[in-house]
This record gives structure tokens, sequence and C-alpha cells, in this order.
């Protein structure tokens, strides 16, 4: 099952809103064919292992890291795939919470006789795919917060200087985020400090990354960065008091200016994280990056409408009762009040400490939703 986890995150820039699934097939203790899901309507990991192995696959183990499915989408049910390859055995990792799935591929293999076991490395399986099992169970996308700062916890110094915080390795890992997700989330005040460009830069995520400004009063200017590259741009804002009926002149026209350079200007009745994801996930999109400003950050903190923080920490001391940290506001009142993480991953990038953790109760709340 490991090696099954090894292969399905080889899509990990390519497979969304799919899940990553990898397959692997034992027979007499060596693997005979192994596969990978590597784009949403290409073919699936059981196939893909099933005619690797060939003639081989018949009474055969087949490992999975998700329940095979036993629905026609774009491409065939993988359990039957399963039943006329001849295989004895499946292991699988988890469950799949998809209503047209849900236990049906692991009932249909047990039914026809196959000895099927559910639960090896769910875990790791889990956290893999928390992107597809949010947007599933939740409906919503998947939210990272993600941002870089020093050892002592500031973003920037307090005059505004913050590039660059972390090296050139922690600067690519940043990069290599925006690869993984589909949309990624800036305040107005960002957009006009530092004037991004937001896009992928690294070629490995099929198409442009969605990108997306909060800017109630419509600051942006028509001619930032991000309008010289391709790729939609998504502006959330609110209408002048009274509705958009009572909308001045000045606030049509930055509307009017911003749609001609290319944004997509959308009207909400609040600029809040959960009306924002919500229209992100009718748009189809899995997974959102939310890089910053401190506002923005601390209004996703502690609306809790967040999955994983992603954070880069730099063997720097900045110093200043008036440098900012990463989130902004009043913060948390007591200790209690704040968000704690579970799963911290910690790892080096150059001199550069890369820390990785999960909403408290987040991993548990998927678990219990996929038992195999």
């Amino acid at each position: 099952m490991a090696r099954a986890l090894a292969l399905a995150r080889r899509g990990r820039f390519t497979t969304a809103p799919n899940p990553m699934v990898g397959a692997v097939v034992v027979r007499a203790g060596e693997i005979v064919g192994s596969g990978w899901h590597r784009r949403a309507g290409g073919e699936h990991a059981e196939a893909m292992a099933l005619s690797a192995a060939g003639d081989l696959a018949v009474g055969a183990t087949v490992y999975v890291t998700l329940e095979p499915c036993n629905h026609h989408g774009r491409t065939p049910p993988c359990a039957r795939g399963i039943l006329e390859a001849g295989v004895e055995r499946v292991v699988f990792a988890h469950g799949d919470p998809n209503p047209e799935v849900t236990g049906g591929g692991a009932e249909r293999l047990r039914a026809a006789g196959l000895r099927v076991e559910g639960g090896l490395l769910a875990e790791q399986a889990i956290e893999m795919n928390v992107a597809f099992l949010t947007g599933v169970l939740h409906r919503r996308p998947a939210v990272t917060l993600k941002w870089a700062m020093s050892l002592d916890g500031r973003i920037a110094t307090a005059s505004g200087d913050s590039q660059w915080i972390s090296s050139p390795r922690g600067r690519q890992w940043a990069l290599e985020l925006r690869e993984e997700h589909q949309a990624i989330v800036v305040g107005s005040g960002t957009a006009l400090a530092d004037d991004p460009r937001l896009n992928r830069r690294l070629d490995r995520a099929e198409g442009p990354i969605v990108r997306v400004v909060l800017d109630r009063r419509l600051r942006l200017s028509p001619r930032a960065r991000m309008f010289e590259v391709d790729g939609p741009v998504v502006v959330y804002t609110e209408a002048p008091r009274g509705g958009q009926a009572a909308a001045t002149p000045k606030w049509v026209d930055r509307r009017d200016r911003l749609g001609e350079a290319g944004a997509e200007v959308v009207v909400l009745e609040v600029v809040a994280p959960a009306a924002v994801v919500a229209d992100l996930a009718g748009r189809g999109v899995a997974n959102v990056l939310v890089e910053g400003g401190a506002a923005v950050l601390e209004a996703f903190a502690f609306s809790g409408v967040w999955d994983r923080a992603a954070v880069c920490c730099a063997p720097v001391l900045i110093g200043g009762a008036e440098a900012p940290g990463p989130l902004g506001g009043a913060g948390a009142e007591k200790l209690a009040d704040g968000w704690r993480l579970d799963r911290l991953r910690v790892r080096r990038r150059a001199s550069d400490v890369i820390l990785v953790g999960y909403r408290q109760g987040c991993l548990p709340e998927l678990s219990r939703s996929v038992a195999g």
C-alpha cells in the first residue's frame, strides 16, 4: 500500500477535482502491475495496474488507495475490471464518500466472492486527498493558509519591506504550493503593496490558476501586473450601501475598468470566507491557497473555513512592535479560542523551516466519514 500511495502522489498537480489514486497488483509476493490516476477523465489507477499485470492478475491481490468505483462515469467501473481480471483479493485504504460509490465497489466485489479489506494506511491516504474528500463531504474547496515569516513571527518590517523573508528554496516551495492548488487568494492590500502576478511558474499543473482578490472597495488597479499574464482573475467586492442600484458613477467606473482589464467582478452581500469559497465551489475549484495579507488570513482562520496551514519560517529576526504578524485583527482573547493544529510536519528547505499542519479535528472528521 505504501507503494500505491507513492504512485498516487505523482498525480498531485493534475488530478483535481478527482482524487489521487494509486494501485499495485501483487502475485506470489511480487509486484506484477502498477498504475496511478494521472488526470481527471483519464484512466483509473486500477485499470492501469491490471493492464500492466495482464494474465498475472489472475489470483492476485490488488492494493489500491481508494475503494474501487462501481459506477460508469467517463471511464468504466473499476470493480467490474477487477472481477474480469480474475483477482482474488482487494485491499483499499479508505472508502469513497462519493454517493455514487460509497460501499458499492466493495459490496460488489464481496458479493462476487472476493476477499475485500479496507483501512490499510488510511490516515496517509486521507491526508493525501483532503481536497477531494472536503469537496464531497463539505461541498466546498479545501483551504490552505500560507505565509512566510521570520523566526520572531513577522511577515514584514514596520516599513512594509517583505521581499524576501524566505530563501530561494523557500520561495520554490511556495511556487510548488501554487501548482497543487486551483485558486489563490489575496486581499486588496497585498495586491496594492506587492503588485503580484499570482501565476504558476513551474509548468507542473495543467492550465492557469484562478487569481482571486478580496476587494471590498474596488481598490485594485486595472494596470496591476496580474493582468499581464494569462488566466482568470476574480475580484470579490461588496455593493455600495443601498445595493447596486445605489452605485455611484465612481464605483461603476472602477468595476467596468477592472472588467475591461480582464477581471470578473463578483458582487457579494459580504466579502467573507464562507461566501467566497461557496462561489469558488460553484466554479468547480477543488482547493484554494490563501496567501494573505494578515487581515485575510485572520478572517479565514477565525471563520473556521480552512483545513491546513503551511508556513515557511526563516532564520531571521525582524523585531519592532509595529512589524506585522501573519494574522491581523484583535486575535484570540484566550488560548482556548485559538486554533490548534494536528499532525504537524516539519522539514527543511535550505535555511528555512517548513511547517505544515491541519486544523484540529479536520482529519478525524474526514476519517469518520470514509472508514473502510
